[in-house]
């Protein structure tokens, strides 16, 4: 049995900053896979994952790193443009092409996980069918940022969960940002969101705030998670997804909430100083950590 598998679509993606256009994959697939291959492989991890045949290289290279990999077939790879502006945290998108959905029948034939990481990018994704089943066969870790993207033409905007009560019976770990729970629950004040969802039937929520850290909530309990200063800011894309992976890394290690918030607030740090997934090792997000606990 798997500790941790990470399905997702793995993407073809175009980012614009104010000093400079790469091309590059993504999705938070591609993030969790290279940044569990870059941490000792003390997790038992797999990758699940459905594109084109335009980036079936890029799968390959993901095996190449020693990552058990499933690939489905798609007719084409989601193709994204990211446009940030001067602000990081502002960001523009245009969906150029999509992927398949996944199917129960594509699930019937991974192996069995204690927990199933949803990186949803799209709103149809993973459907309501797809997230039920998987929760018959273990825990189940969402990426909400998914579910409230509708695509119009090639734009993008922000929708309403409008399945999340259906959605959140089978959710027991569940990600998102300060904006996303807005869409949510038009609160503003994290705490209260974090209840609700967990009302609703989550037992792990975990809300990041940028610059200003994240908060977990779970048995009843916050916890406050900082945000450690990076020596400069390259490119967040691909944050929460780095987040998610040093969070089910620990905890799948049996790491409490708020040492795998920590260590996940170190591994973001380190990705956002370069383009690309996280790179480091254990010991530069540990010298982090401690650096910050004087």
């Amino acid at each position: 049995m798997k500790d941790v598998c990470s399905i997702g679509h793995i993407t073809r993606d175009k980012i614009i900053t104010p000093d400079n256009t790469v091309y590059m994959s993504g999705g938070t697939s591609f993030y969790m896979a290279h940044g569990m291959s870059a941490l000792p492989h003390d997790v038992d991890f797999q990758l699940v994952t459905k594109v084109g045949k335009d980036q079936l290289e890029e799968v390959e290279k993901i095996r190449n790193k020693g990552i058990d990999t499933i690939c489905f077939d798609s007719a084409n790879t989601v193709f994204f443009e990211n446009k940030y502006e001067e602000d990081s945290n502002k960001r523009t998108q245009r969906v150029l092409a999509k992927a398949d959905p996944f199917t129960i029948d594509e699930m019937k034939k991974i192996d069995d996980a204690k927990v199933y990481h949803l990186g949803t990018l799209l709103a149809d994704d993973f459907p309501t069918d797809v997230v039920k089943y998987l929760s018959s066969r273990g825990k189940v870790s969402i990426d909400v940022q998914g579910y409230l993207r509708e695509v119009q033409g090639e734009s993008v905007r922000a929708v309403n969960w409008n399945d999340k009560e259906d959605l959140l019976r089978f959710t027991n770990i569940l990600k998102l940002n300060e904006h996303e729970m807005q869409v949510i629950t038009n609160s503003h004040n994290p705490r209260t969101v974090a209840m609700q969802l967990h009302a609703m039937g989550v037992e792990e929520v975990i809300i990041t705030l940028g610059s200003y850290g994240s908060i977990i909530y779970a048995d009843n309990k916050f916890y406050n998670i900082p945000a450690y200063k990076p020596n400069r800011v390259v490119d967040v894309t691909g944050c929460g997804d780095t987040y998610s992976t040093g969070y089910l890394y620990m905890r799948a290690q049996g790491a409490g909430y708020e040492e795998a918030g920590k260590f996940a607030a170190a591994m973001c740090t380190l990705k956002l100083e370069h383009n690309g997934p996280f790179d480091g090792t254990i010991d530069d997000v540990m010298n982090i950590c401690r650096r910050n606990e004087l």
